[in-house]
């Protein structure tokens, strides 16, 4: 019978062998080994070394490109939209890039009207009847119809209809907003904290910038990108409008617009306002749209028909 001592050897037998054989082994193949990771450790040095080199000459490039944009926005610029009314309305997605747009526009002599940021509660799905509500019942000014306002239930449709009149110039022989609805409307929407406004709006623009962003990616989007789609779509309706935008995938503004038989033929779009360059363009691209009545779809991403427009010298 086979006791316990007897198993006890054999375990230290077996585990002896083992270590003798990893101590051997690895005598034996120490230098070839150890040869080969340091050739492996120095080539993955080199290399990134290089991609290091590679990234910073990137770079240096990229603020040569933005240095050269700005310096050519200085020239291209300035007078091109002297004298015309321009509204910038900033979508929760595009706050970081809504300075420069603004500035670009200013380079350009655009007399900004206002800034209106609206807010994610703007956009929020589940306040779909409170903006309605606001819309239709609670905001009652005298000098806006509130009567064509959209009447499908959709309250962002509904609200953005509503802002675009008592925004936008309305059309020949449509008495303007008055100062007082104007106020009242933005009050009623900033009161409840739907959107703020940088300064006083100073009266109604002609057209409207909108600067947009990357598309939602929370358990809502499908829903939040629809409803920004359908705050360009109201704005649209009443005066010229271009969407500078940060890239043209996913389902964003951007992407949504040029995907549209319809929307892109009078919605311009540039994907990439989130830069210098692109912020250019997005002056450019409004320049067409008030001298030439012309959308286009401006940038690097897809379906861009080019980097700028093309105008008339």
């Amino acid at each position: 019978m086979i006791n316990f001592r007897y198993h006890v050897v054999s375990l230290t037998a077996v585990f002896l062998a083992l270590a003798i054989g990893l101590v051997v082994g690895t005598a034996a193949l120490n230098g070839p080994v150890a040869d080969s990771l340091k050739e492996q450790v120095t080539a993955l040095r080199k290399d990134n070394q290089q991609m290091r080199q590679t990234v910073n000459n990137m770079e240096k490039e990229l603020e040569s490109e933005e240095g050269f944009a700005a310096e050519m926005a200085q020239v291209v610029l300035p007078g091109k939209l002297t004298g015309r009314r321009v509204l910038v309305i900033s979508l929760p997605t595009g706050r970081d890039h809504t300075e420069g747009v603004l500035k670009s526009l200013q380079l350009a002599g655009a007399n900004v009207t206002g800034r209106v940021d609206l807010q994610d509660k703007f956009i929020n799905p589940d306040n779909n009847n409170n903006l309605l509500e606001l819309a239709v019942t609670a905001v009652r000014p005298t000098s806006a119809q509130t009567s064509t306002l959209p009447g499908n239930g959709q309250g962002v449709e509904t609200s953005s209809a509503l802002l675009a009149s008592v925004l936008l110039d309305r059309g020949a022989g449509v008495p303007p907003v008055t100062d007082a609805d104007r106020r009242a409307v933005l009050a009623a929407y900033t009161n409840d904290g739907y959107l703020t406004t940088e300064d006083r709006i100073s009266g109604p623009a002609e057209a409207v910038v909108v600067v947009s962003g990357q598309p939602y990616v929370d358990k809502d989007s499908a829903k939040k990108d629809e409803s920004v789609v359908k705050v360009a779509e109201q704005f649209d309706r009443t005066g010229a409008i271009v969407v500078g935008g940060n890239g043209s995938d996913g389902g964003n503004l951007v992407a949504s617009v040029r995907g549209d038989a319809v929307l892109s033929q009078s919605i311009s779009t540039v994907d990439n306002a989130n830069t210098i360059q692109g912020q250019l363009v997005t002056t450019l691209a409004l320049v067409q749209q008030l001298t030439e009545k012309k959308a286009g779809q401006y940038g690097v991403g897809n379906n861009a028909e080019s980097l700028l427009p093309k105008l008339p010298q």
